[in-house]
């Protein structure tokens, strides 16, 4: 016998009336599309983004490297075939970036390198390392940021990053690049993303790199920062997210100032202390011993690199542009500049001394890179020191272990081995980079006459190097 239904029976010999159908269980909301910024998110984070570097120098190459070592594929751009070539076939250019290094990530195919710019489609991240020197007249050239902004314009597709790292006066990301990406018809932070990282590149630093560097990131937008975040966080040991592209530029011309200012002030202390017959180098490692509210810095010939000579220079324009002048960075700058002139008046006074005119004389630069210990002669003051001396008449040689042709502009010249034979020869020694290699006890013994631009030799009496 069936079992006793539950509805309510019909009339007699009438099947019993259907029950009312369920209601329907209300559909689950459709998931909302992904975002471009979310899509470019994850494929930072899964490392399937092309990472394009545009420029292959000394900030371009290593920062591709990094990339490179973390698992992504890089694709380099530069206009130079002999850089390009040079690269794919696993040869470095850049100190800092070892040869057997390179080479592995070009045989993985991790890293390539071309100068077709209209490849710059192909990366999910456009990342511009190009120089910005400045004009004669000390304005901003940001004729190669323009360059590579107009190339990524023609290529720009939805989804792309792209990242100023070049050094800029502030305002460059939102005032040139931002208005020429947009002319695509394409919306920043929506269809494309935008930010400034500057570069902290320091050349030959054998403690502070690329990876562990802390790296400052501003975005146009808030997706801007983010994306940019993402995409750099793998690669890069610590990221400093900043308000906008203005403070992450200022951040970078901030840091070069300080030291272009305080470099400035210990520069006019060693003039000070030479004419009241001190020594400069006693009297700061002497301050250096205060334990609190001192910062050592060393006095010079110069200064020299892409960032201490320019960087204050950007932001005394931008200045300008806005009628206020910026004179304490204008100070330092002038102070800088006018040291190799300084240090070329020591060489004639000594060479007077000894009853000799600088005309005529023979003269061994010791050192022209900017710095010691790297290859790196951009804005060297040596350049400046040999060109004063030549205008004076004295005849110029010198020895850089680093450096073993030097062409600028009217200077042509090849290193000299450093030997007695070579020094004895020179009526003056002038130390100007303090290259660690230098045999500094033979340059003393066999020198008549030397300017030590460095206090190279003190430091290699206290090391034992000098007998």
């Amino acid at each position: 016998m069936s079992p006793p239904s539950a509805r309510s029976p019909g009339p007699a010999g009438a099947p019993a009336p259907a029950a009312p159908p369920a209601p329907a269980a209300p559909a689950a909301p459709a998931a909302p599309a992904a975002s471009g910024a979310d899509l470019l998110v994850a494929k930072a984070k899964d490392r399937s983004a092309l990472i394009g570097i545009v420029g292959l120098g000394y900030v371009g190459l290593p920062l591709a490297m990094e990339f490179a070592r973390v698992g992504f594929r890089v694709l380099g751009f530069d206009v130079s075939n002999n850089v390009v070539d040079g690269l794919n076939q696993g040869r470095s250019h850049v100190q800092d970036v070892p040869g057997a290094q390179l080479a592995g990530f070009v045989k993985a195919g991790a890293f390539a390198a071309t100068t077709d710019l209209t490849r710059l489609r192909e990366p999910d991240v456009v990342s511009i390392c190009v120089p910005t020197p400045l004009s004669k007249t000390k304005d901003p050239d940001v004729s190669y940021v323009l360059a590579a902004t107009n190339s990524v314009k023609q290529a720009l597709r939805r989804g792309q990053l792209i990242v100023l790292e070049s050094t800029t006066y502030p305002g460059t990301t939102r005032e040139l690049l931002l208005p020429a990406l947009e002319a695509t018809g394409l919306k920043v932070g929506e269809d494309f993303f935008l930010a400034f990282s500057p570069e902290r590149v320091d050349p030959g630093n054998p403690e502070w790199n690329t990876h562990n560097t802390p790296k400052i990131v501003g975005g146009i937008t808030e997706a801007c920062r983010r994306v940019a975040t993402a995409v750099y966080e793998p690669a890069i040991e610590r990221l400093v997210p900043v308000s906008s592209t203005e403070a992450a530029e200022l951040v970078k011309i901030l840091e070069n100032t300080f030291r272009s200012v305080n470099i400035g002030l210990v520069n006019e202390m060693a003039i000070v202390c030479d004419k009241l017959g001190v020594s400069v180098w006693e009297v700061i490692e002497a301050a250096a011993t205060k334990p609190f509210g001192f910062m050592k810095f060393m006095p010079g010939p110069g200064v020299g690199g892409h960032c201490i000579p320019l960087d204050p220079h950007y932001l005394a324009w931008k200045m300008r542009t806005l009628n206020y002048r910026t004179r304490f960075i204008e100070l330092a700058g002038e102070i800088n500049a006018a040291m190799p002139e300084y240090w070329v008046g020591r060489v004639v006074d000594l060479l007077n001394e000894q009853g000799r005119a600088v005309r005529g004389s023979k003269v061994l630069v010791l050192g022209v890179a900017y710095k010691k210990d790297i290859d790196d002669i951009r804005e060297s003051p040596a350049l400046d020191v040999i060109r004063l001396l030549q205008r004076r008449g004295a005849v110029v040689s010198y020895h850089d272990p680093h450096v073993r042709k030097l062409k600028d502009e009217a200077i042509d010249l090849t290193s000299l081995p450093l030997t007695s034979e070579t020094i004895a020869a020179a009526d003056c020694v002038v130390i100007v980079t303090d290259h660690t290699e230098v045999d500094y006890a033979l340059v003393e013994r066999c020198s008549r006459v030397i300017v030590d631009t460095r206090n190279a030799l003190e430091k290699a009496r206290r090391k034992g190097g000098a007998r």
